[in-house]
Order: structure tokens, then C-alpha cells, then sequence
């Protein structure tokens, strides 16, 4: 397949181009496009064999479901048996951006969407690109992240390529993505309505609307017995190709335990997720990487997956990541980093 390329002409497509993208979602074909979270591959959510595609493209478990991504939020109303109210306060605050809301699905939704599940996730993304195209189609479409299933999701354009030119129809070049890491998953078919996935709106954000808000336990602690309603529930994922282990505590006490590690280790070639407080404090590893300042958690999300992408560029053998904190946008890192690891935590310095 040979894959077409659409660049931005001051920073908007053009008619053209939305019409050409309009027209290979109505024909059933994938297009990635960028959105404030990450990439994402997207096809027509009500085409059942369009949806069939992203999975063989991705290589991904046909038991993962999909989010259907809207422009408007009168699309809802065909997609789901019904809106509670508190899903239009969440809207009011919260979209467009990073937070994608489970209901229970309409018959429109296609089983391959839903992995066969009766419930739907959906969200209203805010990057202007990704608006642009919303907005012309007026198709719900589904779309996950734009890279090989598994591997950590792209945050670029150069990324994207890597993994689906010549699997995708179109790719579109949009810069780079705002937050870096995909949106929060609420599930508001449970009671309380629960974070299945962490992301750019926080925890502490969405108990100001929903007080008693519970969260899975998957956020932490994968359990492989999980039947998944949101993607990142289940299977190994954002994973470089070394070995990853996640360093928990204080800074300090980190940066010794990570010094020690790479001293033992002098055989192997070292990356070390560092941060501005800490990038110097590290001797001996092949590569540090800074990603940014602890004070900026946005800066860290936004440069996290592109690191890890640099480590497999860089072929080294372990990385060593510095965690962060269990709130605010550090548990979508962490959560991230600790999916990366597979698992592989220090904990406790």
C-alpha cells in the first residue's frame, strides 16, 4: 500500500484535504491524525470492516477495544442508550480534551468497536487538526494510537511513519501533541463511575464534579484475567524493546539506587529517564535523558514516549526511569512507566 502523506499549509488543512480524508473514511480506509493526546489510526467507528482494519494494521488483540472520537456532542445521542447527567457536567468541564466517558452502546455501535462488549468509550478531542476533521466528516471515528501494538504510542509525525507507512492510507503531519500521553478512561456505567485510565484530566479534577469517583486497580497492577472495557487495561503496553525498571521514592534515594545498578551492571548499555533536578547526578550510563522539570508534570508527559522510542533508536540493553508521584498527572506517568517496566518496580527508597 503506498501511504499518502497530507502536510499542513499554515498550520490547517485545506478543503482538500479534509474532502480527501472525508472521503477514505467513507470509503472504508485508515488515516492517522494527530490529537492533543497522542496519534491515532483512525476509521469510520460505524464500518465494521473499516474498524477490522486498525486491528490488522496495529496488530492488536481483537479483545481491546476501541474510542470513538466526535466533534459534536449531539453525536452521543445515537452512539449510546442514554446520557446520564453527570456525563453533560463532564462534557461542559471537560471537553474538548483528554477524557474519554464509557456508556452503554447503542445498536449503531459495531461489536468490533466494542471488542463485543455493550458498553462504548468516547471522547471529544481538542486539537485543532483533529477538530478540523471531525467537524468535516461528522463520522464518530474510532480510533487508538497510531503506533505497532504494544510499542510505545508515537508523539510525532517521523514515529508514526516508522510504524504504518504503507499500513494506513493516510497519515497527517501534525506536530506535536500537547499533553503525550492518552486521554483518561472514565467508566460511568459502574457506580461510582471509575478511572479506568489515567490520563491529562486528573483524578483531583474529575472529584470536583464526582466526589466518590473509585479507580481500577489495573492502573497499577495489571491483572491478565481482566476483560478490558479501555484500552491499556490489559496487555503489556508503551514498551520498549529493553528491559525497563521503574525506581520509586525519594529523588535521592533514587538517584543512588540507579548510580549502583549502572556501576553493576558496567557490561550493559544504560539509558536513565532523568529529570532537570537530577540529569547530572548520573555517571557511567550510555545515555540520560531529560525529561523535563519535576515542577512541570505536562513537560514529562509530553516527552516521556519519545524517550522511550530513543532508547530502542539507541539499542541499549536496560533502561532506568526516575517514577514520580502518585497524583495529578504523575499516576498517568506512572502508570505509563509502569506499564513500560511490565511490572518491574523498585519501590520503597
Amino acid at each position: 500500500m503506498k501511504t499518502k502523506i497530507i502536510k499542513l499549509k499554515e498550520d490547517k488543512l485545506s478543503k482538500e484535504d479534509l474532502e480527501i480524508i472525508d472521503q477514505a473514511f467513507r470509503d472504508g480506509k485508515l488515516v492517522v491524525f494527530p490529537t492533543e493526546t497522542v496519534y491515532g489510526l483512525g476509521a469510520n467507528g460505524l464500518d465494521p470492516d473499516a474498524d477490522k482494519k486498525i486491528f490488522k494494521a496495529k496488530g492488536r488483540p481483537s479483545d481491546n477495544p476501541l474510542i470513538l472520537h466526535i466533534a459534536y456532542m449531539s453525536q452521543i445521542n445515537e452512539l449510546v442508550k442514554e446520557i446520564p447527567d453527570v456525563a453533560r457536567e463532564l462534557s461542559d468541564n471537560f471537553w474538548p480534551g483528554p477524557l474519554t466517558m464509557i456508556f452503554n452502546k447503542s445498536d449503531l455501535v459495531p461489536d468490533a468497536v466494542t471488542a463485543g462488549l455493550d458498553t462504548v468509550a468516547i471522547r471529544m478531542p481538542s486539537h485543532p487538526v483533529a477538530r478540523e476533521i471531525l467537524k468535516y466528516t461528522k463520522l464518530p471515528i474510532a480510533a487508538p494510537s497510531a503506533n505497532l501494538s504494544g510499542k510505545p504510542s508515537p508523539t510525532t509525525y517521523k514515529r508514526v511513519m516508522e510504524d504504518l507507512d504503507g499500513l494506513v492510507d493516510i497519515i497527517v503531519d501534525g506536530g506535536k501533541p500537547s499533553y503525550g500521553i492518552e486521554s483518561t478512561v472514565l467508566d460511568l456505567t459502574s457506580d461510582p463511575a471509575m478511572i479506568l485510565r489515567p490520563g491529562g484530566v486528573t483524578k483531583e479534577d474529575l472529584r470536583k464534579i464526582i466526589p466518590n469517583i473509585a479507580i481500577d486497580n489495573t492502573i497499577i497492577d495489571s491483572n491478565d484475567k481482566t476483560v478490558p472495557k479501555s484500552p491499556g487495561q490489559k496487555y503489556k503496553h508503551y514498551a520498549p524493546q529493553a528491559d525497563c525498571y521503574t525506581f520509586a521514592g525519594d529523588p535521592f534515594n533514587v538517584v543512588n539506587e540507579i548510580n549502583k545498578r549502572i556501576e553493576t551492571n558496567k557490561d550493559k548499555k544504560i539509558a536513565v529517564l532523568a529529570t532537570d533536578q537530577t540529569v547530572d547526578e548520573y555517571e557511567g550510563a550510555y545515555m540520560v535523558i531529560n525529561l523535563g522539570s519535576r515542577e512541570n508534570l505536562r513537560e514529562i508527559a509530553q516527552n516521556l514516549f519519545e524517550a522511550l522510542r530513543s532508547c530502542d533508536d539507541n539499542k541499549v540493553d536496560i533502561i532506568y526511569a526516575e517514577g514520580f508521584e502518585l497524583r495529578g498527572l504523575g499516576v498517568g506517568i506512572m502508570n505509563r512507566l509502569l506499564k513500560a517496566s511490565a511490572g518491574k518496580v523498585v519501590l520503597g527508597l
